[in-house]
């Protein structure tokens, strides 16, 4: 067969010659061909990354997270924030309250052996004959906790204190302090003195919101929370914000907590409040089982409201107030939960028929605490055995042949044995849901208690694993 010419009739060598020169020419354009087609071509959406927490860089915001909510200001407290340099991240890690004179003050901290150089300090001062009389300042900082450093860190402590009651023309014990970070670590108390003019500058009654943010370490979003109610016809705001997302358990939790009402109450029925209430809200959650050196809940009351001041705990008048501060309370305490370092699951475990309030507790805190358990959880499974294990080597009164376990409203056990009325299908389809509710009967008498904690997942190593890095 022979070869078709083309349509010039020139022969192949003149054919190829055209051909590398076509070739060499589309070369020479293409750049301009591809930028042509960027220009005309709609461009497709790229996929938006995971949101990346405010606080350490690397970690994503909890799956469990709830928003910040809307706070107005507080009658008698200003906030600011500023950035010290304890992080070598950018990111604010400084917040200074200012309250008004005549604040009162009243906390609740550690029974951690190894306490803090702040915590020492606040319990000091709060716990003297007139402590908490008249508290004008709070300073918090993140990336230090000043923990376990000796009369080094007292100084430092107290060189902190100095130098923001000099601004704020009190004296040092009128200043409280709260740190969170590395242990191990003197304060450099200077980088906070060299803030302090600036923090005066951004006072302003509207800071709750970056406040949260500033205390954070490993936490993924920042916690408060907002709650009122109403003393002999007067309105009363209760504003709270919290840190906390590992070395969390029940003694205090580990976390910090600043809680500011603008009611006028006495600083003893404020420590009467708060113990109360901190025993069923932050000691009833747990992410990890470890307690912290650093654990602080302060309380403060301004009298900005024009509420009358309340100076007997037994007081009817406090009937609202108390509801309204356990609220918060326990809004704060959930979300610490729900930060737990690497949560997928937030779960309410629930003690029924023990034989005392504080062995129901006991009971509670073994299931909440327990790895297997909570391994168990992040895998979705549905294993009670885990729980009757959990339950047992508590040693409190249980009553084995009437013990009995539900997942939600699913029955796993029933009369010390295995429900007849099991469904392993419906138990796993429950088992997918964030929000689980573990519920135990032990038979051994009508008190109950509830904890709240979350699972346990490979990014909690993963989170603690470079916590100093």
């Amino acid at each position: 067969m022979s070869k078709t010419p083309t349509s010039s009739g020139r022969g192949s060598t003149g054919q190829k010659l055209e051909q590398k020169i076509e070739q060499a020419f589309e070369k020479a354009l293409e750049p301009v061909t591809t930028a042509l087609k960027r220009a005309t071509t709609p461009s497709k959406p790229t996929p938006a990354p995971a949101a990346a927490a405010p606080g350490k860089p690397g970690l994503e915001i909890s799956p469990l997270a709830v928003p910040f909510p809307t706070i107005p200001p507080i009658g008698g407290v200003e906030i600011a924030t500023a950035r010290a340099g304890f992080y070598k991240h950018e990111r604010e890690d400084l917040v200074v309250f200012s309250f008004a004179r005549g604040t009162t003050c009243a906390g609740v901290f550690t029974r951690h052996k190894v306490g803090s150089a702040p915590v020492d300090w606040c319990k000091r001062h709060l716990g003297a004959e007139d402590g908490g009389q008249d508290v004008r300042a709070l300073v918090v900082n993140a990336g230090c906790a000043n923990a376990f450093t000796g009369k080094a860190g007292a100084d430092a402590a107290r060189r902190t204190a100095s130098e923001v009651a000099k601004r704020f023309g009190c004296r040092q014990r009128d200043v409280m302090l709260a740190s969170t970070g590395v242990i191990g670590v003197v304060l450099d108390d200077r980088k906070i003195a060299a803030r302090l003019h600036d923090i005066e500058a951004g006072l302003d009654s509207d800071n709750w919101a970056r406040a949260g943010q500033a205390i954070m370490t490993t936490d993924t979003f920042p916690k408060g929370s907002y709650a009122e109610c109403d003393i002999e016809g007067h309105k009363v705001r209760i504003a709270g914000i919290a840190k906390g997302s590992g070395m969390i358990a029940p003694d205090m939790a580990t976390m910090l907590a600043f809680i500011v009402t603008d009611a006028a109450i006495s600083p003893a029925v404020l420590r009467a409040l708060l113990g109360l209430h901190v025993r069923t809200t932050f000691n009833s959650v747990t992410v990890d089982g470890d307690t912290s050196t650093n654990d602080t809940a302060l309380l403060f009351a301004t009298g900005a409201s024009g509420a009358p001041r309340i100076g007997r705990v037994g007081d009817r008048r406090l009937k609202d107030f108390s509801r309204a501060l356990d609220q918060v309370m326990l809004d704060l305490a959930h979300q610490l939960v729900r930060d737990g370092e690497g949560a997928t699951k937030f779960v309410k475990v629930t003690v029924d028929g023990a034989a005392s309030p504080a062995s129901a507790r006991k009971l509670a805190k073994s299931i909440a605490d327990s790895p297997l358990v909570k391994t168990a959880l992040a895998g979705e499974d549905a294993n009670w055995g885990r729980v009757v294990m959990a339950v047992g080597k508590t040693e409190e009164p249980v009553d084995r042949d009437r013990l009995a376990i539900k997942f939600g409203p699913h029955v796993a056990a029933v009369d010390g044995a295995p429900s007849p009325t099991y469904d392993e299908a419906k138990m796993s389809a429950y088992m997918k849901k964030p929000e689980i509710d573990i519920t135990v009967d032990v038979g051994s008498g009508r008190a109950s208690a509830t904890v709240w904690t979350c699972d346990l997942t490979k990014r909690y190593i993963e989170i603690n694993g470079d916590y100093r890095s």
